[in-house]
């Protein structure tokens, strides 16, 4: 009989973690490098926990759209194994996270630097550097000008024309992860919606699906539904927010005014929901906290469909700008063969014509918004823009849709208590964030207790992406390149 290569997990669920396969380390690699090379399968986490004295064990979480599910996979190591970076570079970040984090060496690992520096000494790293009297280095950060997280990028320069960029993160590293073992606890929810606040109603997400799955709490489709509507609001207010920074950095003062205050009235309208303008403390195991009542959807309704036109005139005031669309088009490209190699996911990824998102992907019993058409993208700066312009406007069909719907009846979204949790089991949950892919990994233990947590932060796939977009480009080319990514700091350092 075949030995079986992988578990196969649907997404917000669980299982004993002894129905995880553990395969020789051969058989490991071959199996995952197979899946993301030729199965279209993508890296949703990578990671090791401790077995014993001297063993070790990785874990592939593996996502599978053919399937609708997770591929989930591992293999027993002692303190060394073969780079999987080697053959594919979706692997690069997760590799030096692991060595850094488990002390475990990735045998061949082509660029193992540090990632987060979890032992002190931020920012010392062995940079890449280029021989020749022309050749000039440029240093970013990690302080920048404006209020903006810490991170340092290291240019290697002819010239106007950049050869190479490095990105040394680790500055906003504070333990998450570690903080979060032995529970859940009271600090627990608020640990996860603040590992990157910008993403805080997509992590709540998630956190409540594990809970939820390891609790054996199944809530109502008018839960899902209503975390849904406050996930697009998050969406709609980050990309607002992108898209107006980026008409800002080009000097085109028109829409980056209008979206600064357009975004505002996002903000606000999630308020109405959630109590608070970033929608923490609205999704929680078992349920919401808070009901859509009649008359709160038909209040959101009305603010949506009053402040639409303005955005969409603000947007296409940018869009139809010769001045604008020169400066955006055939800038800072990434090709598709480029990010997939790399493992890009969520607006990156589906810049450069990857057909990727979890909400597609991982469907449920509740609606989502249709995904974007990706084709015709080509993974340059205006690609980036338009695939949050087409976001929003699914978005937008969405909440105008959902929100009608429930005008006319309640949304019963009350909480639910959990029971106790399921002793040495996993539970994988992954949301479409704004950003793209977010994906939260609980091991428990004998216990019930949480012996071990893994976030994967979409910035986490995709800061290789920025550094690739900057290869022969110009220089001054980075600000609008950085902020068409506009990747988490705090989200990838935890």
């Amino acid at each position: 009989m075949e030995e079986k290569k992988y578990l196969l997990m649907n997404n917000g669920s669980a299982a004993g973690f002894d129905e995880i396969p553990l395969l020789g380390i051969e058989e490991f690699f071959h199996s995952v490098l197979q899946a993301v090379k030729e199965e279209n399968c993508r890296i949703s986490s990578f990671f090791a926990v401790k077995e014993g004295e001297n063993t070790n064990r990785l874990i592939a979480i593996l996502a599978d759209p053919s399937a609708h599910g997770l591929r989930i996979s591992s293999a027993a190591v002692k303190q060394s194994y073969p780079a999987l970076t080697r053959h594919y570079a979706g692997f690069n970040r997760f590799e030096r996270d692991i060595f850094e984090s488990a002390g475990i060496l990735p045998e061949g690992h082509p660029n193992l630097k540090p990632l987060r520096f979890p032992n002190g000494n931020v920012g010392s790293m062995p940079y890449f550097s280029m021989d020749g009297k022309a050749i000039h280095e440029v240093a970013v950060g990690p302080v920048h000008a404006g209020v903006i997280e810490p991170g340092h990028f290291r240019f290697e320069c002819m010239g106007e024309m950049v050869y190479s960029l490095e990105i040394s993160l680790g500055y906003q590293h504070r333990g998450v992860e570690k903080m979060l073992i032995n529970g859940p606890d009271k600090r627990s929810a608020h640990l996860i919606e603040t590992a990157a606040g910008d993403s805080s109603i997509a992590a709540a997400w998630n956190y409540a699906k594990l809970i939820e799955a390891l609790s054996d709490t199944t809530v109502p489709k008018e839960v899902s539904d209503l975390r849904q509507i406050a996930l697009e609001l998050e969406r709609c207010a980050n990309h607002i927010g992108d898209l107006g920074a980026l008409a800002g950095d080009v000097a085109f003062l028109p829409t980056a005014s209008f979206c600064g205050r357009i975004r505002g009235d996002y903000l606000n309208m999630t308020a109405d929901l959630a109590g608070n303008r970033f929608g923490r403390n609205l999704v929680i195991p078992g349920g919401c906290r808070y009901h859509l009542e009649t008359a709160l959807a038909q209040k959101i309704s009305g603010k949506l469909r009053t402040v639409m036109p303005e955005l969409w005139n603000a947007l296409d005031l940018m869009f139809n700008s010769p001045t604008v669309l020169d400066r955006l088009e055939n800038t800072g490209s990434v090709s598709e063969e480029t990010a997939r190699q790399l493992g890009l996911v969520g607006v990156a990824g589906r810049a450069c014509a990857l057909d990727v998102d979890a909400r597609r992907d991982f469907p449920g019993d509740f609606e989502v918004p249709a995904a974007v058409d990706v084709s015709g993208f080509s993974g340059d700066v205006l690609s980036r823009a338009k695939v949050r312009y087409c976001e929003l406007k699914k978005s937008h069909e969405y909440l105008c849709a959902m929100l009608d719907r429930f005008s006319g009846a309640g949304m019963n979204a009350a909480f639910a208590a959990t029971g106790t949790l399921r002793k040495n089991a996993i539970a994988v949950a992954v949301t479409e964030a704004w950003r793209g892919e977010l994906c939260h990994v609980v091991l428990t233990d004998e216990n019930g207790k949480f012996r071990a947590v893994k976030i994967t932060d979409p910035s986490m796939h995709n800061w290789e992406g920025l550094a690739m977009a900057l290869r022969n480009e110009e220089i001054a080319h980075f600000p609008i390149c950085n902020k068409s990514f506009n990747l988490s700091y705090c989200g990838h350092d935890l």
